[in-house]
């Protein structure tokens, strides 16, 4: 049965104490360990096969296309499919996905299209999983405790952004270029059991007799463009994250450039994960202590200051530093957001709506990734960070003269 909204926050025992939440955030806290060590080692190996930083943005962006194909149909399909069931199964795909890689590298015979391959799978499995799971946190958690528990998910995920990448560059530099790989396959299992143990169920009664498919899309699109807030957010991210794909291309280029080997880059994003666990663990304080407008404009003006100091920096712990006050910003500002969005959005509409926003939110993603390879291959580091702190200081101040986020609207407008 689904907490109940009518208890007050008083009433409700801590979220460490919930079954449920446990269980489906202990999932991603495991799985989240194995995909930051992999996710670090790929780039790595993409570089180590082909020495060019378009090939890295490439793949990069490839896990994010899915989003762009799929989000909408998906989030469909999460409304009116059993959503326990779409997790499991998304978590076994990229379990596949990721031994696949494993079992390539043991034979000595993992060749690019096939890492492409499977940065494909893993973004597919991605989208199912992830519209699966935004939906269901509102059936085992109380609306008055959604700002708590994105921010106890956000620091599980920022947690494991410290160690994931310091272990995958351990393992791959001194254990075994494999190894990443089948921690990746283990955590994903680990995961899928987790999900399975729950007994809340995951779905309310469908809103409305089910339609065709299209049908279903346009009530997702309708509501979100309807609703003033949602809308400009969804802009504010699609742009945020256009500049956000560039990130780890720029930190991963710089610090080879500085001398850093495998292993301390890893280091680099583990201490931007120690940033990142700041902001999760500060989140909820400040969505109850700040308006929605100064959060959202301050965290991507913060962002903005930070990219030129990249192409600045002249030691790997200088940039490492930068990177984690970048990191920091950036579960404030979901913690906020996401928690707004899914009080508003009514449960049966979670995954239509959620996936229309995704669409928007990650539309730019592949390309950030894409130009921002090309720039580093072709015009330098210089060049790209000067492009990409441009425009997130443009998204920051279009954030800050938004008068609907400014002033919190909820209307249509």
């Amino acid at each position: 049965m689904a907490v109940s909204d009518t208890l007050s926050p008083a009433s409700l025992p801590p979220l460490w104490r919930q079954r449920e939440f446990m269980l489906l955030w202990g999932g991603q806290v495991v799985s989240s360990l194995g995909s930051h060590a992999s996710g670090m080692v790929v780039p790595l190996l993409i570089l180590q096969m082909t020495n060019s930083p378009s090939a890295m943005g490439l793949a990069s962006a490839l896990v994010l296309v899915p989003y762009i194909l799929l989000s909408l149909p998906v989030g469909v399909w999460v409304d009116r499919w059993d959503r326990q069931r779409v997790m499991v199964w998304s978590d076994l795909g990229r379990a596949g996905a990721s031994m696949s890689v494993l079992l390539a590298l043991a034979f000595d015979a993992l060749t690019l299209p096939h890492l492409y391959a499977v940065m494909l799978v893993q973004g597919t499995m991605m989208v199912f999983f992830n519209l699966a799971e935004v939906a269901a946190l509102s059936r085992v958690v109380a609306t008055s405790q959604l700002p708590q528990a994105i921010g106890q998910n956000q620091a599980g995920h920022s947690a494991t952004s410290i160690l994931g990448p310091a272990l995958g560059t351990l393992m791959f530099q001194h254990l075994g270029r494999a190894l990443p790989f089948a921690l990746d396959t283990l955590t994903y299992l680990a995961s899928a059991w987790s999900i399975r143990a729950l007994r809340t169920p995951l779905n309310s009664a469908p809103s409305g007799p089910a339609r065709n498919l299209r049908s279903e899309i346009m009530v997702g699109l309708r509501w979100l463009w309807g609703q003033a807030l949602v809308r400009r957010m969804a802009v504010i991210t699609c742009l945020s994250n256009f500049v956000s794909a560039a990130l780890p291309l720029l930190m991963i280029v710089q610090s080879k450039a500085l001398g850093a080997g495998e292993a301390q880059i890893g280091l680099v994003f583990s201490l931007g994960g120690v940033g990142g666990l700041l902001g999760a663990l500060v989140g909820g304080w400040v969505a109850a202590r700040l308006s929605f407008g100064v959060v959202i404009a301050g965290t991507l003006a913060v962002q903005a200051l930070m990219l030129p100091l990249i192409a600045w920096a002249t030691h790997p712990w200088a940039l490492a530093a930068v990177y984690a006050v970048s990191m920091c910003c950036g579960p404030i500002y979901n913690v906020v957001q996401l928690s707004r969005r899914l009080a508003m959005i009514p449960d049966g509409l979670q995954g239509r709506v959620n996936a229309a926003f995704r669409l928007f939110a990650n539309a730019l993603y592949p390309l950030g990734a894409l130009l921002c390879g090309w720039l580093l291959e072709h015009s330098g580091a210089a060049v790209a960070v000067g492009v990409f702190a441009g425009v997130m200081a443009l998204v920051a101040g279009g954030a800050a003269a938004s008068r609907v986020v400014r002033r919190e609207g909820l209307a249509p407008g």
